[in-house]
């Protein structure tokens, strides 16, 4: 289990800094009765495009985000898998950073009439310079334009933070050929490049070792990608899909979490699925190899931005809505905090900077899958879809005799946007309710039974199966991210649609 992320966010006063001055030439279903629910699904998987780094032998050592499987009550142990980029051991990462001190902001800096703009290059050359701390400056750089800095000159300026050296920067606008970085205080490597284009230029940090050089994409690149070779990082993005990723974005008291972006080919402006679980959904080591969201937009052509919102240390209790007890535990619900923090932290920073349509969706599975649904029933009016792959849609009949998500929406009627829910598993020796039948239907069956329940519930209320109302059934299929990967075209398509008739 790892600690919770941190982060030091005071903040030295700062002085003038220079521009950058000429540095040398340095990313299945039921319908209801039991019918099948015909979604028009013609299932083409394509390869997502290659967007590899040129024709280097090259020894990669990177490790993507150590990520956190969904956790369904039965695997709870496992909730606390995730940490951010940490290659290798010293590479400066999440665990280095300390967010016990409150937020704070680039304008609550005192300074002189003269100081230069606090865009990214001023806090990289602040940075470099010591006079502001590195912690705060990487932060800053990467909820503005993100790395590497495009300086005022035209110049992109790269930083790497490890204690260890020395480090080099190589890439497509080098012929791959390493350039070394200079290093400043105790762990920040930097160097200035000319790049004269820089639209999809891959790049690498190297670390020089006795027998092999080792390659790693760059922790906090704006845009990324995967090829064979792993991660790669690009100077600016290229005009193929590819990721964008966004550190340590935090609001309503929650932890710090990374968002990773999926940006289609395709130009804005764009619709906007939010999915939670974000280190599951796109990189291929992910736990269980993940949901492939890339390989799965890919096949459907896809023209909509995906929100991966990673989870943290808190997952479980973020991700309910009422408290219940489980595995000997009372879990305090956080929903309504992490409800709030996805419609008014994460959503408006997102459209602060993508092209983005009047159409939001929300899509997630076990307690992911809960937690989407609260989230539509909470803000009914700004989200036209909510997906829920095997939902955990017993919590709160556990042990605590709380409101399901069912009694929830039976409560309130009827509202407009569009439900999707699946399923693996089965009804085994058959559906009932209580505490007994909450457990096995979570570690069991798949939450089947809670599932076909929601589902008719819905439709009881006036939901119409293939309009507003979708039920998948896979039998037999089992609670982990390759069942969820392999149906997940199903609620894609579904919002793929929406964004193509809105």
């Amino acid at each position: 289990m790892i600690g919770r992320l941190k982060l030091v966010l005071w903040i030295a006063l700062v002085a003038a800094v220079s521009a950058c001055s000429s540095g040398p030439s340095d990313s299945q279903a039921d319908e209801g009765s039991g019918s099948r629910v015909d979604l028009d699904i013609i299932i083409d998987y394509q390869s997502d495009s290659d967007l590899g780094n040129a024709d280097v032998d090259i020894v990669s050592d990177s490790k993507a985000d150590d990520v956190q499987g969904d956790a369904d009550v039965d695997t709870l142990a496992e909730t606390d898998e995730n940490s951010p980029d940490s290659v290798p051991t010293d590479e400066i990462g999440a665990n280095d950073l300390d967010l016990d001190a409150p937020d704070s902001d680039a304008s609550d800096l005192d300074t002189p009439e003269t100081q230069e703009p606090k865009d990214a290059e001023y806090w990289a050359r602040a940075a470099i310079a010591g006079s502001v701390d590195v912690d705060q400056a990487f932060i800053q750089i990467s909820h503005g334009t993100g790395f590497p800095i495009k300086c005022r000159d035209g110049n992109y300026l790269f930083l790497h933070r490890h204690f260890d050296g020395p480090w080099f920067v190589a890439g497509d606008f080098n012929n791959w050929q390493k350039q070394a970085m200079t290093k400043s205080g105790d762990d920040l490597w930097h160097i200035e490049v000319s790049i004269p284009n820089p639209i999809g230029s891959g790049y690498k940090f190297v670390k020089e070792n006795t027998y092999e050089d080792t390659y790693i994409a760059d922790p906090w690149a704006r845009a990324h990608q995967y090829d064979e070779h792993g991660e790669i990082s690009f100077v600016t993005a290229p005009q193929t899909a590819h990721l964008q990723r966004f550190r340590f974005l935090s609001g309503q008291g929650l932890e710090a979490r990374d968002i990773r972006v999926y940006v289609p080919a395709m130009a804005g402006p764009w619709a906007v699925l939010y999915a939670h679980d974000g280190q599951n959904l796109f990189a291929p080591d992910a736990i269980g190899g993940g949901w492939k969201l890339r390989e799965a937009m890919s096949a459907i052509q896809g023209n909509f931005l995906i929100v991966g919102v990673d989870n943290t240390d808190d997952r479980m209790e973020e991700y309910i809505h009422v408290d219940d007890k489980v595995l000997g535990r009372v879990w305090h619900a956080k929903g309504d905090a992490y409800a709030d923090f996805i419609q008014k932290d994460v959503r408006p920073f997102v459209e602060s900077h993508f092209a983005t349509k009047d159409l939001r969706g929300l899509m997630g599975s076990s307690l992911g899958g809960l937690i989407s649904l609260y989230i539509a029933h909470l803000y009914p009016d700004d989200y036209a879809f909510a997906a829920s792959l095997s939902g955990t849609l017993a919590w709160g009949r556990f042990e605590l005799d709380q409101p399901t998500m069912q009694q929830l929406y039976v409560e309130v009627g009827k509202r407009d946007f569009i439900v999707y829910v699946d399923s693996g598993g089965g009804e085994g020796s058959g559906c009932s309710t209580g505490p007994q039948d909450a457990h096995e239907d979570e570690n069991e069956r798949d939450n089947y039974c809670a599932t076909r329940a929601f589902a008719d519930a819905l439709a009881a209320m006036g939901y119409e199966y293939q309009k507003d109302l979708y039920h998948w059934h896979e039998p037999g299929a089992l609670h982990n991210e390759a069942a969820w990967a392999a149906r997940v075209d199903k609620s894609l398509r579904i919002f793929k649609f929406l964004g193509e008739n809105h």
